[in-house]
């Protein structure tokens, strides 16, 4: 199993960014997906999940109305759509598999970093 994510960066308050998370080594359609963030010095949040077929996904209270979490199982890619960003967004960005409701499979993280 081998999660990559890409997308992250810096960019200003009220920015967007797009994250990618690109999946192999497992069969990809069949797997809930989750994005976990960890700021510095504080633990994992949970951002956002999306079943396996895409069409019910969740959000965390911070990112609801902000973020949006979507899937191309055609291309084994999980993706998190963030706009109006803010600086309590900054974190490092994790896509992780799902099994049995939890995350079993971790990619490396992309940095957000949102300053002015």
């Amino acid at each position: 199993v081998q999660l990559v994510e890409s997308g992250g960066g810096m960019v200003q308050p009220g920015g967007s960014l797009r994250l990618s998370c690109a999946a192999s080594g497992f069969t990809f359609s069949s797997y809930d997906m989750m994005w976990v963030r960890q700021a510095p010095g504080k633990g994992p949040e949970w951002v956002s999940a999306i079943n396996s077929g895409g069409r019910y996904a969740y959000y965390g209270k911070s990112v609801k109305g902000r973020f949006t979490i979507s899937r191309d199982n055609a291309k084994n890619t999980l993706y998190l759509q963030m706009n109006s960003l803010k600086p309590e967004d900054t974190a490092l960005y994790y896509c992780a598999r799902v099994s049995f409701a939890l995350p079993d499979y971790w990619g490396q993280g992309t940095q957000v970093t949102v300053s002015s």
